[in-house]
């Protein structure tokens, strides 16, 4: 059984996305941001850097007990090789993949969450944070269409690639995107929400950027670090 420690955050659903795509048993183990548990140091132990999400393998097969991860992208790379599943075999897939990965953690994720943070929770309204982030965003969906074209997927067939970007695009709308500029995520797009397992994820989660209301002093402080 794996523990998957949980919110419903682009970076948690990547997690839900591989659960149910590769149909390993899994318990939700729900955090509340915004009061703060990702904190807590029950939660640090398992997760140093305080964010979300994190699991527990109680049994990763080394004979050694539990395994804890942190930071989503190590979390897909170590289930892809634990099932031998949506990654390649072959040293030019796998590397392909992987860095499909590494631009969603490093490049996608950052620049679409600032563009949220500066568009929704700011406690002020700043322009120039609001534009640049969104123009990044812009271009990081047009190299994603560059990369999609006569593609059905970003690296090969189906791979942790694809889960890991996914979530990330789905509130596209917020981030002040339209699929209807960039075809061939679109198309991706659709294909990927389509799925029985992406369906099966998505159940009962809710737009966090929907009817978001003004965060209070303690929510600020709990989800951006003491920010006023």
């Amino acid at each position: 059984m794996i523990d998957l420690y949980f919110s419903a955050t682009p970076n948690g659903l990547k997690m839900k996305l591989f659960m149910e795509e590769a149909g390993l048993p899994y318990r939700v183990v729900p955090i509340s941001l915004s009061r703060g548990e990702q904190h807590e140091p029950g939660f640090l132990a398992i997760s140093p850097n305080g964010r979300i999400p994190a699991l527990v393998d109680d049994a990763p097969g080394d004979g050694r007990g539990p395994l804890p991860l942190f930071e989503s992208g190590a979390m897909l790379l170590y289930l892809a090789r634990r099932t031998g599943r949506f990654l390649p075999a072959d040293l030019r897939g796998e590397t392909e993949v992987l860095q499909w990965l590494f631009w969603q953690v490093g490049g996608l994720g950052p620049m679409a969450g600032q563009n949220g943070h500066f568009a929704v929770h700011a406690p002020e309204t700043l322009p120039y944070a609001i534009d640049r982030y969104r123009r990044e965003t812009a271009r990081l969906y047009g190299v994603l269409d560059r990369r999609l074209a006569g593609r059905a997927y970003i690296a090969g067939d189906y791979s942790i690639a694809d889960m890991a970007t996914y979530p990330w695009i789905v509130p596209h709308a917020a981030h002040g995107q339209d699929l209807d500029d960039v075809p061939n995520v679109k198309r991706w797009f659709e294909a990927i929400a389509a799925r029985p397992a992406t369906i099966r994820a998505y159940e009962g989660v809710e737009d966090v950027y929907a009817g978001a209301q003004p965060l209070s002093r303690d929510e600020r402080r709990s989800l951006f670090g003491g920010t006023p």
